[in-house]
């Protein structure tokens, strides 16, 4: 019988039963700023459920208890299933039901933007689970140039129900989709995709093909369909690849193996091999590209949106740690230093939440005809890749920050209690996936040469301008930039300039003057690459005061 050895005491309690929205001003603001007529009462129900010990539980198990490959059946016939721990389907389930996929589609004005603020809360809870999610979300707009398959699937896809079961759409509930591009010879240069689509024929469907080729990166492989890139005999083309065939036969997907990934746990990442699959074509022969990217454009909001709110979540843990836990004579969080790293997270934090809620009411406003002089248009295709990049591209730096806060406590994973290793892992995959940070930024370029962006650019800076005289100068010195860009290697430095530019003129429209001086003061006046490093003379205390998640009044 062993004796007790010691008294276990200054741990901080685990971070459960918070209400995830209450306790967020900065996301409560956004919210308010670009949709004021947003549903509180919903937020605030889904914000406890997000932060209930049942769903963090939920996400420990999910990641824990990770998708495996069932190849064969013990007869030795071909089934390529995966299966899933329960805690996921309970996890994928709560995600359809509170309609962070289609519900946009089918609402009015500000649908787009309480789905953006609703996802980054799920993703607080656990973001990879949500990979389908942001998939069906992303594919309406690409599934409408096939107008039969849209009319028989977009019912299914917008839908609150999530059914796994392995059956022929028209006998589910409900439907999820992903997508197809990559290849061994090539990721982002989508030229080198070798899958070949040879017709078969037509039907009311459209023009069919049969696919034979692979994918290198095949995402949620238990979706019930896909959109993929393969070439046929017009070019580079865009497919739709449904798992089973209307008539009920199984497609010939064959699944290689499961990727052994980094973080991202709980979502089945695939290698697929098609042999003679059968597709429809969506859209015209050779031009895949552009068809898929109109889902691509909608799931790299999502990357932003999705690294925002896992910015917040560590951004929490930080704060909640770091206010119980003590060291020589006070709290973490009341030492002069560590109150200097909190304050620089907290900005952070609000900046990529403001920038991401504003990219997700371009898109609201663009794709409900709430855009007659087109301005909402432009930033859309402005912000998208500014967003993208610089927001995704700080995850990574930030949860390191936010980790170190925690010390020891931080970096263990221990059964998946560890949420802060979870979330560091989890962070660079919005940088890579839907295009890394330099196919963004030369994506950025593209767009600056649209008739029109430089006056939508000049427009949303405005209320900032002459704020603050940093903010003049670099303005002066972006738009120069622009006009005169002729290198490629500048293109980065330029997307951070029109990030922190649209940032702070954010956050003066709907965050605090402590917030807004202090983002001034330390992105412009003296910008530094790591955390905590703000000058003398910014309010620590209102800055965290703000950040931290206690239920406001």
């Amino acid at each position: 019988m062993s004796r007790c050895t010691h008294a276990v005491f200054n741990q901080s309690t685990p971070f459960v039963d918070v209400n995830l929205f209450t306790t967020h001003r900065a996301l409560a603001d956004a919210l308010s700023f670009n949709h004021a007529g947003f549903d509180a009462a919903r937020f605030a129900g889904l914000g406890a459920e997000m932060g209930s010990a049942e769903m963090q539980r939920h996400a420990r198990l999910a990641n824990t208890f990770t998708p495996q490959l069932r190849t064969h059946d013990r007869y030795g016939h071909r089934v390529d299933q995966v299966d899933f721990h329960p805690s996921y389907h309970a996890l994928l389930a709560a995600a359809l039901r509170h309609r962070l996929h289609g519900a946009p589609w089918s609402a009015g004005t500000g649908g787009h933007v309480e789905r953006a603020a609703a996802f980054m809360l799920f993703t607080e809870c656990e973001p990879s689970v949500l990979c389908p999610v942001s998939m069906s979300y992303a594919v309406m707009p690409a599934l409408r140039a096939n107008a039969a398959i849209y009319a028989e699937w977009a019912a299914g896809l917008a839908s609150d129900r999530y059914d796994q079961r392995f059956l022929p759409f028209q006998e589910k509930t409900g439907l999820t989709m992903g997508m197809g591009m990559t290849e061994k010879q090539g990721g982002s240069d989508v030229r080198a995709i070798t899958s070949r689509a040879d017709i078969d024929g037509e039907d009311a469907w459209g023009r069919r093909y049969r696919i034979t080729g692979h994918k290198w990166f095949f995402s949620a492989p238990m979706c019930d369909a896909f959109l993929v890139l393969a070439q046929t005999p017009g070019g580079l083309s865009c497919l739709f690849l449904p798992r089973i065939l209307p008539d009920g036969t199984v497609n010939t997907i064959a699944i290689q193996r499961l990727k052994h990934k980094l973080g991202n746990h709980a979502n089945a990442s695939s290698e697929v091999e098609f042999d003679a699959a059968c597709a429809w074509l969506v859209g015209d022969e050779g031009r895949g590209v552009p068809q898929i990217l109109a889902m691509g454009a909608l799931t790299r909001l999502d990357c932003a949106l999705g690294t925002a709110g896992l910015m917040r979540h560590a951004l929490s843990l930080a704060l909640h740690h770091t206010a119980q836990r003590q060291a020589f004579g006070r709290s973490l969080a009341d030492q002069p230093v560590m109150k200097n790293v909190l304050a620089d997270l907290a900005l952070e934090s609000e900046a990529a939440t403001a920038l991401a809620l504003r990219l997700a009411r371009a898109v609201d406003h663009s794709e409900n005809g709430q855009d007659a002089s087109g301005h909402e248009t432009l930033c859309r295709r402005l912000l998208t890749p500014i967003a993208k990049f610089w927001i995704c591209k700080r995850g990574s730096l930030f949860a390191q920050e936010a980790m170190e806060s925690l010390g020891g406590n931080g970096y263990v994973e221990e059964q998946g209690e560890g949420v802060m290793a979870r979330i560091y892992r989890e962070m660079p995959l919005n940088s890579i996936w839907e295009g890394a940070g330099n196919i963004m930024v030369l994506d950025l370029l593209r767009a600056l040469r649209a008739p029109g962006m430089a006056s939508a650019l000049e427009y949303e800076i405005s209320p900032v301008r002459r704020a603050h005289p940093a903010l003049e100068r670099t303005f002066a010195t972006t738009l120069q930039a622009i006009d005169g860009l002729r290198e490629e290697a500048q293109a980065r430095c330029l997307a951070r300039d029109l990030a922190l530019l649209l940032q702070a003129a954010l956050l003066r429209q709907h965050a605090s003057d402590a917030v807004f001086d202090a983002f001034c003061a330390s992105r412009f006046e003296a910008a530094a690459d790591v955390f905590g490093l703000l000058p003398a003379g910014v309010d620590l205390d209102a800055i965290i005061t703000r950040a931290m998640p206690v239920q406001m009044a």
